[in-house]
């Protein structure tokens, strides 16, 4: 059955679909030899190269997929190289033969936890896509008095940057004073909401870790900057989270 040449590619690790049809148009995609155009479509049988990297087997892409579950520190990035030289999450990743790691959304450099990543970049576009709508749960750690009203206002929504951004469960943890923990559920995850939603209040986020995301916690056994392989069971509740695309 053959599938879009850009969806296939993204499957692979080099980017999103949209991406993917810029690097088509600008001639960088080549099928059995043949620069691609844009609407092609593809067998698994079929010679994809990617600025002349070969693509591996789709075959052996979708039955070997991986999934990645990384402890990320603090003070790490999520691309790939950074000009500045700081550590990225990648940088302790085990290598691949073929394609590339990809990450399934992402962490801001203050914050640190649960992040995945897996070899199939379609499977890491659906997971991350707002409309996926997944739950995302973190520990952070309050500066400062939470008032029940302060709550019922998180539950109920705020307009930050012309969005409406909500927590779908707060619950209080542990802690007293200045080193008060809760537990917070959204469902789309935008840059740093977790934090505005809490100053939209008048506190301060000291400590913020993802615990969880969708049908995956964070292991008590993995340490920060260690990594491990989820099993195929694992792997199976996430694609269970997926939207259904057409081919």
């Amino acid at each position: 059955m053959s599938e879009k040449l850009q969806k296939v590619v993204a499957r692979a690790g080099f980017g999103s679909r949209r991406e993917i049809e810029g690097w088509i148009m600008r001639g960088r995609v080549k099928v059995n030899g043949k620069v691609a155009s844009i609407g092609d479509r593809v067998e698994d049988t079929d010679r994809i190269m990617v600025d002349g990297k070969k693509l591996a087997p789709q075959k052996s892409v979708k039955r070997d997929r991986r999934v990645l579950l990384y402890n990320k520190p603090d003070n790490e990035i999520c691309t790939r190289k950074d000009p500045e030289g700081r550590r990225t999450v990648f940088d302790r990743l085990p290598p691949l033969k073929h394609g590339r790691w990809v990450s399934i959304g992402r962490l801001d450099i203050n914050t640190s936890g649960l992040l995945l990543f897996t070899t199939d970049g379609e499977l890491a576009n659906q997971l991350a896509h707002p409309s996926s709508m997944i739950e995302r749960e973190y520990a952070v750690r309050i500066m400062g008095e939470v008032t029940p009203s302060m709550v019922q206002n998180m539950y109920e929504g705020i307009i930050i940057d012309d969005d409406l951004c909500r927590f779908t469960d707060v619950q209080f943890y542990a802690g007293e004073g200045s080193n008060q923990w809760y537990h917070v559920v959204l469902m789309e995850g935008r840059n740093r909401e977790v934090r505005k939603l809490w100053e939209s209040q008048g506190v301060k986020v000291s400590r913020l870790k993802r615990v969880r995301f969708g049908s995956t916690l964070i292991p008590s056994n993995v340490r920060r900057g260690q990594f491990v392989e989820l099993s195929k069971a694992e792997i199976d509740k996430l694609l269970k989270l997926t939207i259904t695309q057409e081919s």
